[in-house]
């Protein structure tokens, strides 16, 4: 049962369950709002109020805990998409929340324009993203969120605020990564740049030489990951730079096998295997972290730090302070080695600079992230608890939009300024509004 509200936004009692891309994580909301307008948006957050139902927002499903999971109303901001406003001048994007990333990158593009970094897919909508600390890797450019300078956010009383470094300042230090805790994101401003182009440059590396070296892979290049291969002694390393040009992206054919048939079709073959037959993993795991050649393209920024997704999978990710990394994943190494675990998916690191906001992964420290994933279906617990006790052995912060264990205690201590995050969501949503058991877990009650 739907109806339409006074806009051409539409309210409907939920039916089927709502699932997140991975298929791990499933809510039953009491009824779903489609808003067309912040005015609508506000309007159903005060009615929920109303109503004594609480309030979550959901983008593509894309994180991996149940951080947008709730029995109460489902915000779907699918309507709430576009640019607003380019600014030339001030060199920003206004967009609505719910864009995809994908939309926003194709039409900066379009103008001649693009965001600084970004992360490795493109799928998750702005809001979605920037909430939960998505991230690329850069020597000096940060997250997406990092790149934000305005937001407009629906509070738990329907007030609607704008948030900058001018306006509502203590809000937007933290409501840039707000979990979704302080309200329900509009719209968002985007510093941008003219388009350039980057050069990448992927080249396989073994173990030993891509740790022995990280520092100074880290400090020549702009951007700078790689990913081992559990089972091997072998890496996948990706340079991006800046480049005068002129493009030459990836051959037709050659880009759909690397990126199309090796990375997703065969890739999704080997997976199914290893979920099937474990044992057989060790020897796939050899043979596809052979199939990557080394290659060098150069096109812009999107088509670069992006790529296509297909193979669906659990994952775990921590922030690690940089100069911890490379132990953490010779520990990991270490320890996979000596264990019964079967891993079929490679393990990545990237790196971020220090940034400002509360709750950022990367808040006030040179960081590393080492991001670990299981094929879907796959029993993940033995693999990521062993993981987990790696990565807070090492001050650790979990991704948090990734599976991770980690409660209020252990984060109000990674983070110096959760008591900050905590107080001002206790300003905005006394009553807890935005809250769910997930929230309730991480930043207490």
């Amino acid at each position: 049962m739907s109806r339409t509200t006074a806009g051409s936004g539409s309210v409907r009692t939920a039916g089927s369950p709502w699932r997140n891309w991975a298929g791990n994580v499933t809510s039953r909301p009491a009824r779903e709002v489609s808003p067309a307008s912040a005015e609508e948006l506000a309007e159903a957050v005060r009615r929920a109020a109303e109503d004594g139902l609480r309030v979550k927002t959901v983008g593509t499903g894309h994180s991996f805990t149940s951080i947008a999971a709730t029995d109460g109303v489902l915000i779907r901001p699918g309507l709430l998409t576009g640019i607003r406003r380019i600014d030339r001048e001030a060199m920003t994007v206004t967009v609505e929340s719910g864009t995809p990333l994908k939309r926003l990158n194709v039409a900066l593009a379009r103008e001649g324009l693009s965001l600084t970094n970004m992360g490795d897919i493109m799928e998750q909508t702005v809001a979605g993203a920037t909430s939960t600390g998505t991230h690329g890797t850069g020597r000096e450019s940060a997250s997406i969120a990092a790149q934000i300078r305005e937001l407009e956010l629906v509070t738990a009383s329907g007030e609607l605020l704008t948030c900058s470094e001018k306006e509502n300042p203590e809000v937007f230090a933290a409501a840039r990564i707000g979990l979704g805790a302080l309200g329900v994101i509009t719209a968002i401003t985007f510093a941008v740049e003219p388009v350039f182009l980057l050069t990448a440059r992927e080249e396989p590396m073994t173990f030993d030489r891509v740790t022995s070296e990280f520092d100074a892979l880290h400090a020549e290049n702009e951007h700078f990951e790689f990913y081992w291969f559990p089972h091997t002694d072998n890496c996948n390393t990706k340079r991006n730079n800046r480049s005068a040009g002129p493009a030459a992206p990836p051959g037709r054919i050659s880009g759909w096998i690397e990126d199309e048939l090796l990375s997703n079709g065969v890739f999704q073959l080997a997976c199914s295997l290893g979920r099937a037959v474990p044992p057989v993993i060790p020897s796939i795991a050899q043979v596809s972290s052979r199939a990557l050649s080394a290659r060098t393209y150069t096109d812009i920024p999107y088509k670069v730090f992006t790529s296509p997704r297909r193979v669906r999978f659990l994952e775990m990710e921590y922030a690690l302070p940089r100069e911890a990394a490379v132990a953490a994943l010779r520990e990991l190494k270490a320890m996979v080695e000596r264990s019964p675990l079967k891993v079929s998916f490679p393990v990545e690191v990237r790196t971020a600079p220090a940034d400002d906001i509360a709750l950022s992964t990367a808040s006030g420290r040179e960081t590393a992230y080492i991001a670990v994933h299981l094929y879907k279906g796959t029993p993940h617990r033995a693999y990521f608890t062993a993981v987990e006790r790696i990565m807070t052995a090492h001050g650790g912060r979990p991704h948090w939009g990734k599976v991770h264990t980690r409660d209020a205690a252990y984060l109000s201590e990674a983070y110096p300024r959760f008591a900050e995050f905590t107080a001002l969501r206790d300003r905005l949503d006394p009553d807890r509004l935005f809250a769910n058991d997930h929230l309730r877990r991480v930043l207490g009650d």
